[in-house]
């Protein structure tokens, strides 16, 4: 027997986060033939699981970062690329914004 929470069709829409999202998956799930149900329920309870464990890891972050520690996790600079690229598309030309 799970220890876990107790997923619902309203618990997985709220932890979506995202209105679209949530939406898409209303959308779905009054779309699906009854016997796709399950396997319907179980694809978007795992994507609500993630997102919750994403929001989480958020959270843990801007707390290291505001107490000063370590943000914990690996993490790959990409700031100067994202800045050449910028820069690429700038003098293309093309409005950045």
């Amino acid at each position: 027997m799970s220890t876990g929470p107790v997923w619902s069709t309203d618990r997985i829409r709220d932890a979506l986060g995202s209105p679209v999202l949530a939406q898409r998956f209303v959308r779905e799930l009054r779309r699906a033939p009854a016997r796709e149900l399950p396997a319907l329920l179980a694809k978007w309870q795992d994507i609500a699981e993630r997102t919750l464990a994403s929001v989480e890891r958020g959270r843990q972050a801007a707390a290291a970062q505001e107490a000063g520690r370590q943000v914990p996790g690996e993490w790959i600079d990409i700031t100067q690329k994202v800045q050449d690229d910028a820069a690429a598309v700038r003098s293309r030309g093309a409005s950045v914004s």
